[in-house]
Formats: structure tokens, C-alpha cells, sequence
């Protein structure tokens, strides 16, 4: 989905009106638009399972695509047995979502099998989909265990500025974003990409490192929630690498020099994760050509424990020099 105002740092379009609950508490409201509602069916495939959810608001005229993927989980995981988690997923955004209607959720049941379970969710609206997401879900079971070490020496995320901080004397639209609208709290290791990057840096890198979590924490421990949650947060940083290593910024995007849109999507569930705690985002940028870019990270708790793994393909057009 078009991503060029959901990182803002000029005023986005609109009037730039920020609904009660949305400002007073953007988690909250938040994990309202999270918790579908189911609807009647049949689908327009003759799904039997049919939901329906809002969208949150931010600084893009449109949906966020980070929304309408964990839409798709909740309303994949409302179908499955009990016991079962999301432990991968893989989706396409088709189309960009609108803010003016619901957002309907037709879920086809592909298999249940004695540990997993699989679901097509298909997100649509006017009649069209605009996400279509095919995913995996088990039991707990035991099994070997393997992982990647964390990165060494990485500052704790109490030690870095956040993004109101480091947004200080930008325009009063981008620090009111994340003051006021946005349900997470992002701190980049080494330097946000929200302003434009000073030539004089020399060479810019193709990784990075984030810290994220909820503002606040989450009083629901439905670990389906929080998995989700993690593929609502994530999207708004997976093309950072590559944006970073073309020596660009989010005020680039915003303003339309740089398009820049997720194309697909994907997703990997080790282990148990809370989207309130903090979370180390280890992210890289494998390949960029034909105006498409590659994307990936690992995401750990404080403690190193490795409890995702992500990748995700964008358009990402630069300007000619």
C-alpha cells in the first residue's frame, strides 16, 4: 500500500482534525478497530466467515496497510480450534484502502489438520480486495530449538531520544503525530530517516536497528493480539533499510519525490511476544532494482530471545539525479 505520508514531517492532507479517542488514547483505539466484528455471510467467494473493522487514523489519506494485515490475522485466527497460533504469514497488498467505509474480512477455511491449521483471508472493500493474505497456524508442540544471536552492544532504548524528540523544531504536524496518533514508540539506533540526511555523513548504510512497543502496556494477554499487533507495527519501518541506504528520508516520501508503496508481505512467529515490551528491530535491505526494494529483520526481546523474523518487498522509485 502507498506509504507517503505514514511517516510525516509536513502536514498531511486534510485538515489535519484528530478524533477525541484517537488523541487521547491511540492504543486504545487502536485495539478497538482490532477487535472485528463479525458479519453475516456469505463472503463474496461463499466464505462462511465474514468480519468487518474500521481503520485507524493517521497522517495518509488512506488505510495503513500495518492495519488492514493485522485485520486479516484477527480475522483468520477467529476461525481456527482453539490453541492454535499464527506462526507464518504471507500477503499481497492489492490495492489501497480507503478511510471513508469498512473494511470487510471473507475467511476461507483451507485446512485443519491434527496441529495446523491453514486460512485465506481476503481483506475487501467496494467490492474489490485490497489484501490477500494466506496463513499458517499450530499448536504448541515441542521440538529443537535454534536461534540467532542479537547484535552486540546495543543501546537500550531508555537511552535514545524518541521520535517527538528527535522531531524537535520540525513542523508542528509531524511531532503531533506521534505525540497525539500514533499507538507505538520508535527509537532508531543511530538516527531516524524523518529528516533529510546530512550529505556530509559520508556512505549511508543499508541496516538499521528499532526499538518499539505500545505506549502503554496492553491489559490483554491474548497472545494472537499481540502477534498481530507485531505485523500492525513493523510495516511502517520494513523498507526503512533500503530508504536509508539510497540516502533518502520520510520527508522525502511525504512530499512525493520518493514514491514508495509495500508490494507484499511476510512473516515469521518463533516464540511468544508482547508488543508492550520493548522490541529490537534488526533490519537490513537484501537487494533494490527496477524500482522495487527488499527488506528484512529479525525482532528480539530485551533478554536476545529471537521471536520473529520478516521480509517485505516495496516499490520504491527514486527521482532521476
Amino acid at each position: 500500500m502507498d506509504r507517503t505520508a505514514d511517516h510525516p514531517t509536513t502536514a498531511p492532507d486534510g485538515d489535519g482534525t484528530t478524533p477525541p479517542d484517537t488523541a487521547s488514547d491511540p492504543l486504545g483505539h487502536l485495539l478497538e478497530v482490532l477487535d472485528l466484528r463479525p458479519v453475516d455471510g456469505p463472503g463474496p467467494r461463499g466464505e462462511d466467515d465474514v468480519f468487518e473493522g474500521d481503520s485507524v487514523v493517521g497522517p495518509a489519506p488512506r488505510a495503513y496497510g500495518g492495519q488492514v494485515l493485522a485485520q486479516a490475522i484477527i480475522s483468520a485466527a477467529r476461525t481456527v480450534p482453539p490453541g492454535r497460533l499464527i506462526h507464518s504469514l504471507h500477503g499481497y497488498f492489492l490495492r489501497e484502502g480507503s478511510l471513508e467505509a469498512p473494511i470487510g474480512f471473507a475467511v476461507e477455511r483451507l485446512r485443519d489438520g491434527r496441529s495446523f491449521s491453514a486460512r485465506r483471508s481476503h481483506a475487501m472493500q467496494f467490492g474489490r480486495p485490497i489484501l490477500s493474505m494466506i496463513a499458517s497456524f499450530q499448536e504448541d508442540q515441542p521440538g529443537f530449538e535454534l536461534t540467532t544471536p542479537m547484535p552486540d552492544d546495543v543501546p537500550a532504548p531508555e537511552d535514545l531520544p524518541s521520535a517527538i524528540e528527535e522531531l524537535t523544531g520540525a513542523d508542528d504536524s509531524a511531532r503531533a503525530f506521534w505525540a497525539e496518533q500514533s499507538a507505538f514508540d520508535l527509537r532508531h539506533v543511530g538516527g531516524s530517516l524523518y529528516l533529510p540526511r546530512d550529505p556530509s555523513a559520508g556512505e549511508a548504510p543499508r541496516t538499521q536497528m528499532v526499538w518499539m512497543k505500545a505506549r502503554r502496556p496492553i491489559e490483554n494477554d491474548d497472545q494472537m493480539l499481540h502477534r498481530a499487533m507485531l505485523a500492525f507495527a513493523c510495516d511502517q519501518i520494513m523498507l526503512e533499510p533500503a530508504l536509508r541506504a539510497a540516502g533518502r528520508s520520510w520527508q522525502e516520501v511525504g512530499g512525493g519525490r520518493v514514491p514508495l508503496a509495500s508490494l507484499d508481505h511476510a512473516m515469521w512467529w518463533h516464540r511468544d511476544v508482547r508488543a508492550d515490551e520493548w522490541l529490537l528491530y534488526a533490519q537490513g535491505a537484501a537487494s533494490a532494482q527496477g524500482g522495487r526494494a527488499l527488506g528484512h529483520a529479525r525482532v528480539y526481546k530485551q533478554d536476545g530471545t529471537l521471536v520473529a523474523s520478516m521480509g517485505q518487498e516495496g516499490m520504491m522509485r527514486l527521482p532521476a539525479e
